[in-house]
């Protein structure tokens, strides 16, 4: 399974008064982690924008289990969980300085047309984007 991985380091302004992240920042590492992963796959999402094509969130997960702190440097895990074609399911898992499991979480997406919001199908408007994440899936089954 290709497990995308990048590097936080925590800025004061991602915390709140006790010097730990605040919850909804996460959500944006989440991102980061995901636009690797497709990068690392060997797309663009930008370009993808550009073609007028946008990926919403349309269900998200999200578990906290111990803070992660200002100063610290997280660590940001994400992979393809399920894939059918149609709807994408990108997991993730953030640890702390101490290689601990602070944060894991799903986001599940549906590609869609920007200007109608109805969906698209990957497989037929982005055939290598289709076989990248048919391989990922594939790959996270077999683990």
């Amino acid at each position: 399974m290709h497990i995308s991985e990048n590097t936080v380091q925590v800025r004061y302004a991602e915390t709140d008064q006790m010097g730990v992240v605040y919850h909804a920042n996460y959500l944006i590492w989440m991102e980061l982690g995901r636009t690797k992963l497709i990068e690392d796959l060997g797309f663009n999402y930008a370009e993808v924008e550009k073609d007028g094509i946008l990926s919403p969130v349309v269900d998200l997960t999200i578990s906290y289990k111990i803070p992660v702190r200002y100063g610290e440097q997280a660590l940001v895990k994400t992979w393809v969980e399920e894939y059918d074609g149609i709807r994408i399911t990108y997991a993730y898992e953030i640890y702390n300085q101490e290689n601990k499991l602070a944060v894991s979480g799903q986001s599940k997406h549906v590609c869609v047309k920007k200007e109608s919001f109805r969906p698209i199908s990957i497989r037929r408007m982005f055939p290598d984007w289709h076989e990248a994440y048919e391989k990922a899936k594939k790959q996270a089954n077999e683990q």
